[in-house]
């Protein structure tokens, strides 16, 4: 190791501070195209697909069976509509205000087709936005928008995602100590039993190869809940697994002297480098940045807001659409109970779309996690068009056309 590394590579993460030059030259930034995070998992197979859907907990066998898939109307298994997140999570920071620290704050996803064991997937995201705020946790804050757009092998594009993300000052947050207060959760036999039923229970709940009807959703109906949690090491660290992620020694080394101001030389460690964002596994880092303790990753909240859709769409559903937001953290030991109801019908372009609001709340009933979702459903009306994966393939046969009435 040089003593050039050694200095590179502090002891601490930094303490850097928004300042308007720091904003602008972020600013500067918009409409610049990013190297991609990753990639991570960038080809789509049944082990990649289904090693996504361990690391967020998703039980629906159209991702996961192979047997399952084959017998469906697509022929084979499918992708999580997330699985995208694997090649990268869309609007983490990594870009702008050195030393200011960054936190995942949710993303709007829109879906155009399925990815399929086969599909090698690319993207191109760019930034589209900056904006300055005030908050009661940090004072100060900046959010950063970046757009994704996620490509197959053969150039079809399957979805696009706007990411957002909001830069604190560490020492701001962590003086500001708006979470200071909160302890962790101590449950009742009675609380885990009602977790357990739920979980063990979402599999039967799901809609799966039975056709949900457009005509059979009333505004008003509530989608049958999931639960994630209590939030462990497991949980975080399984996601990691699911997303391909997890360097060490010598590509670690390499990434932090190309990027010495996302690491530091942990005391924990021994001095061993780690990344700034070790928070979600090191309860001393989270407190620095005004945590009070470990927490989840924020995309793998959004899958699991998403599972609550596809679990009630069921396999003849497409979602179109779908929005959520990181209102509050969820620390170690916190549980999501994702929960959803349909807002509206509509007709679009002869399409038969369902609205819904869902939302994750914790185990206080505090909402954490606010969203929307549209989803696609079939209809009994024969006048609306039939579609597969996402797309519109009437033909423009009608009955009692054509040779077959000349006979």
């Amino acid at each position: 190791m040089t003593a050039a590394t050694e200095a590179a590579i502090g002891a601490a993460p930094e303490q850097g501070l928004i300042t308007d030059e720091g904003i602008a030259a972020a600013k500067r930034m918009i409409g610049l195209q990013l190297r991609p995070e990753g990639p991570y998992l960038q080809d789509a197979t049944a082990d990649t697909i289904r090693n996504f859907c361990n690391g967020i907990g998703d039980l629906n066998p159209l991702y996961r069976d192979a047997e399952y898939g084959r017998l469906s109307r697509y022929g084979s298994t499918l992708s999580h509509p997330m699985f995208p997140m694997a090649f990268g999570w869309i609007g983490r920071t990594r870009w702008g205000l050195p030393g200011v620290h960054g936190f995942y704050a949710g993303n709007e996803w829109e879906l155009f087709q399925h990815i399929r064991p086969g599909d090698r997937i690319s993207a191109i995201e760019r930034v589209v936005g900056v904006e300055e705020k005030q908050s009661k946790f940090s004072g100060r804050l900046v959010l950063q928008y970046v757009e994704g757009t996620y490509a197959n092998q053969r150039g079809e594009i399957v979805a696009r995602a706007l990411g957002t993300c909001t830069r604190h000052e560490r020492k701001a947050a962590r003086d500001a100590g708006k979470y200071k207060d909160i302890v962790q959760h101590e449950y009742t036999a009675e609380e885990f039993e009602a977790i357990e039923e739920a979980a063990l229970r979402e599999e039967e709940r799901m809609t799966g190869n039975s056709v949900l009807y457009w005509e059979d959703v009333q505004v008003g109906d509530v989608l049958p809940p999931i639960v994630r949690g209590p939030l462990s090491l497991m949980d975080t660290m399984g996601f990691l697994v699911g997303c391909g992620r997890g360097h060490t020694h010598g590509v670690v080394l390499k990434a932090a002297k190309k990027h010495p101001g996302h690491f530091f030389r942990n005391p924990e460690a021994g001095g061993g480098v780690e990344y700034t964002g070790i928070g979600h596994h090191r309860e001393s880092v989270a407190k620095e940045v005004g945590v009070p303790g470990t927490y989840d990753y924020g995309p793998q909240r959004s899958s699991w807001m998403c599972s609550l859709v596809t679990n009630w769409m069921g396999d003849a559903g497409f979602l179109k659409h779908i929005r959520t937001e990181m209102r509050r953290f969820n620390t170690m030991g916190d549980t999501t109970w994702c929960k959803g109801r349909v807002s509206g019908k509509r007709h679009v372009d002869g399409q038969a779309l369902v609205d819904l609001e869902i939302w994750g709340e914790n185990q206080n009933g505090v909402v954490t996690t606010p969203g929307s979702a549209t989803v696609m459903l079939p209809s009994r009306d024969v006048g609306v068009p039939v579609f597969f994966d996402g797309r519109d393939v009437t033909l423009g046969l009608r009955f009692g056309s054509g040779a077959a009435r000349e006979r």
